[in-house]
């Protein structure tokens, strides 16, 4: 039997295995292969690929460096704002690490201790409380496997698996998001964020990837999202984008926490953390900087043992409750069309020439 089994091998799952590995017997599990190096996995991350400065923050207080074979070109230090409502457009000063996301994956994982299980390319299917134990059951090159542990830690994404079984999902904020790849001509030295209510209430954005540019949008569920997506494409044609050939098409969902019940840590059982837990900014959907953030204090409150650990990971946790709700109070001036253009118009902190 584990003490601990990880479901979810991203920054929140990689990073937690990566500080207990050495303290508890743990085996961490993930659908996609994050060991071979040669595989490029076709069930990648839905994710843009860029390390805010909060994220750049909890690397450092890792003590984390990035090799440069994760690193993609080119790097940005601007964000161009289109609001198509108000028919506006602003560039502001910001500092992005931009990033191949799964070979950023693998690397985090590479750094998980030998001493940890390791269950790549397995799919998680079933979760069953017993009086002492936890145990999970998941496909693995069609063979089935049941595993007992005595801590469960939920790390597998806003549309997590494990949470469904402690909390109700229908309290969630969520999204879709969907990402295409298309060649790109024109070189493109901007991270582009796009706001039209039109599309949806949350925003649209082009990352520019080597050579390549992302286009993608957190689309409301329950509003076609294809179709906005390919109005969202539609409109980009007048402000210089060209999306002729598309290479690839993803998508996944995305969690939007606005309200104090859609962040949960939790039970004495099973921890959550990253999305899991609803740890992203409901402003700007970074997630990165909370996965590592919630590993890193589950695993402080892991330290003393797993008996009364979800007391103090809770207690711990309210910083991140506090940040998502100060994120929350940023959301009139970027999504309310009437506010978003007195702030734009006034050119405040914009770095365009007038």
């Amino acid at each position: 039997m584990y003490d601990i089994i990880i479901v979810g091998a991203g920054p929140a799952g990689s990073n937690l295995a990566r500080l207990l590995g050495e303290q508890y017997k743990v085996l961490i599990i993930d659908k996609r292969d994050l060991e071979n190096e040669s595989v490029v996995n076709s069930r990648s991350k839905c994710c843009g690929g860029l390390l805010a400065p909060d994220a750049q923050e909890m690397l450092a207080k890792l003590e984390l460096g990035l090799p440069k074979e994760i690193l993609v070109s080119p790097q940005l230090f601007a964000v161009r704002t289109i609001d198509i409502t108000n028919s506006l457009e602003r560039l502001y000063q910001r500092f992005y690490i931009n990033i191949n996301r799964e070979k950023f994956d693998k690397w985090l994982v590479s750094m998980i201790p030998d001493s940890v299980d390791r269950r790549f390319g397995s799919l998680f299917k079933r979760l069953e409380f017993k009086d002492e134990y936890c145990e999970i059951t998941f496909i693995q090159n069609g063979v089935c496997h049941i595993e007992k542990a005595k801590l469960i830690v939920g790390a597998d994404g806003a549309n997590s698996s494990v949470r469904k079984y402690i909390d109700n999902k229908n309290s969630l904020n969520q999204y879709v998001s969907i990402q295409e790849w298309f060649e790109c001509k024109k070189p493109q030295p901007y991270f582009t964020a796009i706001f039209d209510e039109k599309i949806t209430d949350f925003y649209s954005w082009v990352i520019p990837k080597d050579g390549n540019i992302l286009v993608g949008s957190a689309l409301n569920i329950n509003e076609s999202p294809k179709e906005k997506f390919n109005f969202l494409k539609d409109k980009l044609s007048n402000y210089g984008f060209e999306l002729e050939k598309s290479l690839k098409k993803e998508g996944a969902y995305i969690n939007r926490p606005t309200k104090s019940n859609h962040f949960f840590t939790g039970t004495n059982r099973i921890a959550l953390i990253g999305e899991a837990s609803g740890s992203i900014s409901p402003s700007s959907a970074e997630g990165i900087s909370y996965a590592l953030k919630s590993s890193l204090f589950l695993h402080e409150s892991l330290v003393n043992g797993i008996e009364g650990f979800h007391k103090s990971y809770n207690r711990k946790s309210n910083s991140l409750k506090f940040n998502l709700l100060f994120k929350n109070l940023k959301i009139p001036a970027m999504y309310q069309p009437k506010i978003r253009n007195l702030v734009m118009k006034s050119g405040l902190l914009s770095i365009d020439d007038n």
